[in-house]
C-alpha cells in the first residue's frame, strides 16, 4: 500500500498496526466526529479473567457532535491507575514486561488533557518499538478527497463490528492454555509475549480487503 487514511486509537490492535506497517503514508484522521465504543478511546488486552476492555473517560455532552482531535479526557475516577494496574496484572508473567514497561508506564503518571495528544504520542512509541516508519501525516478535513491510490480505513477498525476479514497469525499468549488463542488484541499482547519478534508477526498478518 502507498497510503491509507485512519483514524487514530487508543493502543490499536495488531491488525491495525499491520495496516500502519504496509504503508508508505499514513494520513491520520483529525476531523472525524468522535464516536462511543470505539478504539478511540478502547482497547482490548488478555487478562488472567479472559478477554479485558480498558476504556479511557471522556468529557462529551450527550447529542453533542465533536471532532476527535478536541475530545477532553474526563478527570472523573482514577482511569490511569486502573489502566495501568489492569496491564500489570495482565502482563507481568510475559516474557518482555519488564523489557518494555518503562516505555508505557509514563503515560499512566503523566495528566493529558486530550485524547488526541495522548494517543498520538502513544502511537509514536509504538511505532518506534516496531521499528515501523511510515510517512504521517494529518488530515486538513474530514470530507477530504484522496488520492486515488489512498486506502480509506477509517471505518474499518471497531470492536464491535470489525470490516476487516483478518486472519491472525498464532503467537505464544501466557493465558492461552486457559482461554486459546485470543486474536487481535491490543498491540501490547503482542509486544510483551513476543518482543521483538513482534515485527515479523505483524508482517505475516493477512487483511484481506487489503
Amino acid at each position: 500500500m502507498e497510503e491509507i487514511c485512519i483514524s487514530m486509537v487508543y493502543l490499536g490492535p495488531i491488525a491495525y498496526y499491520n495496516a500502519l506497517g504496509k504503508a508508505n503514508t499514513v494520513l491520520l484522521e483529525q476531523y472525524e466526529y468522535y464516536e462511543k465504543q470505539s478504539y478511540r478511546n478502547r482497547c482490548n488486552i488478555a487478562g488472567p479473567n479472559g478477554v479485558l476492555s480498558l476504556s479511557i473517560p471522556v468529557e462529551k455532552k450527550t447529542g453533542d457532535k465533536t471532532v476527535i482531535r478536541d475530545i477532553r479526557i474526563s478527570e472523573h475516577g482514577e482511569w490511569q491507575m486502573q489502566h495501568w494496574k489492569s496491564i500489570e496484572s495482565a502482563y507481568n508473567s510475559t516474557p518482555f514486561f519488564e523489557y518494555y514497561k518503562d516505555d508505557f508506564i509514563g503515560f499512566y503518571h503523566k495528566k493529558w488533557n486530550f485524547l488526541w495528544d495522548f494517543n498520538l504520542e502513544l502511537q509514536a512509541t509504538i511505532l518506534d518499538l516496531l521499528e515501523l516508519e511510515p510517512s504521517i501525516k494529518f488530515t486538513s478535513d474530514y470530507n477530504i478527497i484522496l488520492k486515488e491510490n489512498c486506502l480509506d480505513l477509517r471505518q474499518s477498525f471497531h470492536p464491535k463490528k470489525e470490516n476487516l476479514q483478518i486472519s491472525n497469525t498464532p503467537y505464544y499468549q501466557v493465558f492461552e492454555q486457559r482461554f486459546g488463542f485470543q486474536p487481535n488484541l491490543s498491540i501490547i499482547d503482542l509486544l510483551f509475549n513476543m518482543g521483538n519478534e513482534s515485527q515479523l508477526i505483524i508482517q505475516q498478518e493477512i487483511i484481506h480487503s487489503l
